[in-house]
């Protein structure tokens, strides 16, 4: 089991979306977040003061997934995240060493589904 989590773009979160749908991975949790990177934020001018902006809005998506669908799952999000512009986002993946689903008890691969 692993757990992929991907931060992107936030106008691409409804291409990643049906990417992942057609790729048959449904579940998914998203959070809105603030982050830099490369693209190192911008700067800005308000009433004539100059600050640095360089937490710029990100979304983060977590899917944890069976090891059969991590391949189809990072190709997923690629495709749809993609622009070939800094700043696309970052996938990670993490070892995910149990998964207890709570109105089941089930464990394991059963309990990711």
């Amino acid at each position: 089991m692993k757990l992929i989590i991907a931060y992107i773009q936030p106008h691409k979160l409804n291409d990643v979306k049906q990417s992942l749908y057609n790729a048959e991975v449904y579940k998914m949790s998203v959070t809105n977040s603030l982050g830099c990177g490369a693209q190192k934020g911008y700067h800005e001018s308000y009433r004539g003061v100059t600050f640095d902006v360089n937490l710029l809005k990100k979304v983060r998506l977590e899917i944890a997934v069976n090891e059969d669908y991590v391949d189809k799952t990072i190709n997923a999000i690629i495709a749809g995240a993609r622009s070939g512009t800094i700043g696309d986002g970052k996938i990670f993946v993490i070892d995910l060493p149990e998964c207890i689903r709570i109105r089941t008890s089930e464990k394991g691969k059963l309990a990711i589904g």
